[in-house]
C-alpha cells in the first residue's frame, strides 16, 4: 500500500529559483528613532525655540560674570523687571501674529495710570472709580486704533504711530494743564487705594525672593493668550488674518472683528501696566514710555515673531521679556557701564532673528 500525503502535510523545501523568489519577512520597523525624528521636528516647528535657546546662553553667561547674579533677591528682581515688559509684550505678540503692529502700546501704558490718578484726585473719588474710568478709556484707544485700521484700510505703523503723537501729547499737555506740573498729585490717601495697590502692586517676601504680582499677571496673561491661539476658534482666525487676510474673510473669518479684538488685547495689557505704575509709585510722570512700545515689539520678534505675521507665540514674547530682564539687571550685577544695555539688546534682535529665520527653514526642510 502506498505512502500517501495529508492536505496539513508541507512539502519540502526546494532549491533553486523558486525558492529565490520566495518572500522573505521585512525587519520590524525602528519605534523610537522614527519618535524622535518626529520629536525633532515639532520641536523645529516651534516660534519660541530661538528664544529659549537665547534665554539659556544668556542666563548662564550673567551668572558666570556677575556673582550676585543667582541670589534670591537678584533673581527675584530679574523677574520683575522680565514682567513689567512681559505683560504687555504677551499682547503686542497675538498683534503681530495677527498681522499688525501699535507703536502707541508704550505711551498708552502712562496714559492710563494718569486718567486713574487725576480722575480720582480731580473728584476726590475712590481710587477704584478712576480705575474704571481709566479702563474704559484705554479700551477706547484700542477700539480707535482698531477701527480706523479696519474702515480705511491704512497700515497699522502710520495710524498708531499718529496715536502715539497724540498721546505722548496728550499726556504732557493734560497734566501740566489740570496738575500744573508734568507729575500727578499723590493719591495714597485716597480711599481704596490699598485695595487696589494690593491687586496691582503687591509683594510677598519668601526669604529672600521677593515674588511682585506683576509676575503672577504675567503668567496668567501669557497662560490666557497660549490658550486662545491654540485651544479656540479665535485662535484660528489670528494666525488666519495675519497669514493672508484676504484669503481668511473668504472663508468667512471675522477679519475686521478679529483686529479690533487684537487691539483691545493690548489696550487691556497697557491698563494693567499703567495702575501697577501708579501704585507701585503713587504719582505718575507724564512723559514716561516713550520708546518701550519698541522694547515690546522687539521682545516678541525676539520670541519667534514674525514681522510678516502669521507666525509666533505667546510663550515665546514671555520669553524674549524674559531675556530683556535677564540683561537689563545682569549688566548691573555685573557692574558695566549701563549704556552696553541697547547694544546688547540690539545684539540679540538681530540674532533671535537670524536665528528665528535658520529654524523655521530647518522645519520646512523637514516636512
Amino acid at each position: 500500500m502506498s505512502d500517501t500525503r495529508t492536505s496539513d502535510s508541507q512539502p519540502p523545501p526546494t532549491e533553486g529559483p523558486a525558492a529565490d523568489d520566495a518572500p522573505t519577512a521585512e525587519p520590524p520597523a525602528a519605534g523610537p528613532p522614527g519618535r524622535a525624528g518626529e520629536l525633532a521636528r515639532r520641536l523645529f516647528t516651534r516660534p519660541e525655540l530661538g528664544a529659549l535657546v537665547g534665554a539659556v546662553a544668556v542666563f548662564v553667561f550673567f551668572a558666570l560674570s556677575a556673582e550676585s547674579f543667582l541670589r534670591p533677591g537678584s533673581l527675584s528682581t530679574v523677574l520683575y523687571a522680565s514682567s513689567t515688559i512681559g505683560i504687555v509684550a504677551v499682547a503686542v505678540a497675538l498683534l503681530m501674529i495677527g498681522g499688525e503692529f501699535d507703536l502707541s502700546a508704550g505711551v498708552l501704558v502712562t496714559s492710563s495710570a494718569l486718567v486713574s490718578s487725576m480722575f480720582s484726585y480731580q473728584m476726590t473719588a475712590n481710587v477704584w472709580v478712576g480705575v474704571g474710568v481709566s479702563l474704559l478709556v484705554t479700551l477706547a484707544v484700542g477700539l480707535f486704533n482698531g477701527w480706523l485700521l479696519t474702515r480705511t484700510g491704512l497700515p497699522s505703523f502710520i495710524i498708531t504711530l499718529g496715536t502715539f503723537l497724540m498721546l505722548t501729547g496728550l499726556n504732557l499737555g493734560l497734566t501740566k494743564l489740570i496738575a500744573g506740573t508734568v507729575s500727578t498729585k499723590s493719591i495714597a490717601d485716597m480711599e481704596g487705594f490699598s485695595a487696589a495697590r494690593a491687586v496691582f502692586a503687591s509683594q510677598l517676601d519668601l526669604g529672600g525672593f521677593t515674588l511682585r504680582v506683576t509676575v503672577l499677571w504675567w503668567l496668567a496673561l501669557v497662560a490666557v493668550a497660549t490658550w486662545v491661539l491654540l485651544r479656540t476658534r479665535a485662535g484660528n482666525w489670528i494666525f488666519a488674518v495675519g497669514g493672508n487676510k484676504d484669503a481668511a474673510r473668504a472663508v468667512g473669518v471675522p477679519v475686521r472683528g478679529t483686529k479690533i479684538g487684537l487691539y483691545l488685547g493690548v489696550a487691556f495689557c497697557a491698563w494693567v501696566l499703567g495702575q501697577h505704575l501708579l501704585f507701585s509709585y503713587d504719582v505718575v510722570q507724564s512723559g514716561e514710555g516713550v520708546g518701550n512700545e519698541l522694547i515690546y515689539i522687539a521682545a516678541a520678534v525676539i520670541g519667534g515673531c514674525l514681522l510678516t505675521g502669521g507666525y509666533g507665540s505667546a510663550a515665546g514674547a514671555a520669553i524674549g521679556a524674559l531675556i530683556f530682564g535677564i540683561v537689563s539687571k545682569g549688566i548691573v550685577y555685573a557692574e558695566w557701564d549701563p549704556n552696553w544695555f541697547k547694544f546688547f539688546l540690539g545684539a540679540m534682535l538681530l540674532l533671535a532673528a537670524l536665528l528665528n529665520a535658520w529654524i523655521r527653514k530647518r522645519a520646512e526642510a523637514t516636512r
